[in-house]
């Protein structure tokens, strides 16, 4: 439902893997045993991770190409990665700093946080029951619920959602895909360097500020938004 204009308020939107998770283990572990199970050979790590954020049909799409059997290989995915996670073998830990500004950030009566992932609808609930987060976040939006970044739905969406004006949101992310979909929406882009693309990948791609450790991220919001 659209709320009213929400005068004075503020949106912070966060990516999930790269960014407030340290998934890359079964991420890349995932998808070697998806490839293996399609009689395919796996992706190099950094090729692995260098689609994390893209929904998964479209980063199947990328990594097996457009005649590759991605979209069988994108449900396979979700199979194995639920058995990776079942089996408990394969930490998704947060970052350093995450658990503690989130809940700073949450603390502030103007700050509205949200999610904006390629991750499930359901990989979002497990972690947000996992951290007992319900509740704090203002808007979550999925790769169930909108095209693939790097298109604006996502955003478009949680603006919609929270009545918050561009100008009075920052979409933090790890991926070109974010500071893409950030500028695509109208929305500054802040980028973590220590996620999957790196801060030159970033940069390029119009962060507007780059953080190494996400504590960082209050400070350059404070000035963002004195501007």
């Amino acid at each position: 439902m659209t709320r009213a204009p929400a005068d004075g308020l503020r949106l912070v939107l966060l990516d999930l893997d790269g960014t407030l998770v340290d998934s890359q283990a079964i991420i890349v572990e995932a998808q070697v045993r998806t490839f293996r199970a399609h009689g395919l050979p796996p992706p190099t790590r950094e090729r692995s991770l260098s689609i994390v954020g893209l929904s998964l049909p479209e980063a199947f799409r990328v990594l097996a190409g457009e005649d590759g059997p991605w979209e069988a290989m994108a449900q396979t995915y979700r199979e194995v990665f639920s058995e990776l996670r079942a089996e408990g073998t394969h930490e998704e830990p947060l970052y350093p700093g995450v658990r503690e500004t989130i809940a700073a950030l949450a603390r502030r009566e103007e700050v509205l946080l949200g999610i904006a992932t390629g991750k499930s609808r359901r990989g979002v609930t497990h972690l947000v029951a996992r951290e007992s987060w319900e509740g704090l976040f203002a808007t979550i939006q999925t790769a169930d619920d909108a095209p693939s970044k790097p298109h604006p739905g996502m955003i478009l969406q949680a603006l919609s959602e929270t009545g918050v004006a561009p100008p009075s949101a920052a979409m933090v992310g790890d991926s070109t895909f974010d500071m893409d979909m950030a500028r695509a929406a109208g929305v500054a882009g802040i980028g973590v360097s220590y996620g999957f693309h790196g801060a030159g990948a970033l940069r390029d791609r119009g962060a507007h500020t780059i953080v190494d450790r996400f504590s960082e991220i209050v400070p350059v919001l404070d000035r963002l938004w004195r501007a």
